[in-house]
């Protein structure tokens, strides 16, 4: 009877014991999770350089949809600045806003100064969205907004890599990653059109 006894106590303190365990796994994994979700960030954090030495702070965009694109002027796809400038003029007035990027990451077709970016952009193609100094896209020596805009423990979308010029990535008005745009695709796209439309 004793040992019978014995073995019960035994039993019930295994079963309590792993019971501990598992709610203390769980406990682990809940904190883990809710890290990993503290980690997702936005674009409000951060303060870059426009093209001409100014400061540019997107947490002054809260509240719009914004469009990101990286930019070349020597580059077959660079007429799209003209279609750029068309939707940024239809809808800068309606919670929309396009911040350019220019960077000489494909083919060397960025090798301008801020200063001749600047002044190409203007006569060329008349460009008023904000455009930023000219960074790297790719690489080790990446900035940081594009590694917000391509690593998904960042983001909390996808992971992307940037394949060419005029690579167009949309925030909504959180500041929060909601679409990556191949460079192709031109920005008055409808796809692109009815994202800005739909509230």
């Amino acid at each position: 009877m004793k040992q019978i006894v014995v073995f019960l106590s035994l039993v019930i303190f295994l079963a309590v014991g792993c019971k501990k365990e598992k709610s203390e796994e769980g406990n682990a994994e809940t904190a883990l999770t809710e890290n990993k979700e503290q980690v997702k960030e936005n674009i409000y954090q951060y303060q870059v350089t426009d093209l001409y030495g100014e400061s540019f702070d997107f947490s002054k965009l809260k509240g719009k949809k914004v469009m990101v694109v990286n930019t070349a002027s020597e580059c077959g796809l660079t007429p799209q600045y003209e279609k750029l400038q068309e939707l940024y003029d239809t809808y800068k007035d309606k919670n929309f806003v396009i911040v350019g990027f220019p960077a000489n990451n494909f083919g060397g077709q960025e090798p301008g100064s801020d200063a001749q970016i600047a002044s190409f952009c203007k006569e060329n193609y008349g460009v008023t969205f904000p455009m930023m100094s000219k960074i790297s896209v790719k690489g080790g020596d990446m900035h940081e907004v594009y590694h917000f805009l391509t690593e998904k423990d960042k983001n909390g979308l996808q992971d992307s890599e940037v394949g060419w010029n005029f690579q167009k990535y949309l925030l909504d008005e959180q500041g929060e990653l909601v679409m990556v745009v191949e460079s192709r695709t031109l920005p008055t796209d409808p796809s692109i059109v009815k994202w800005i439309e739909t509230n």
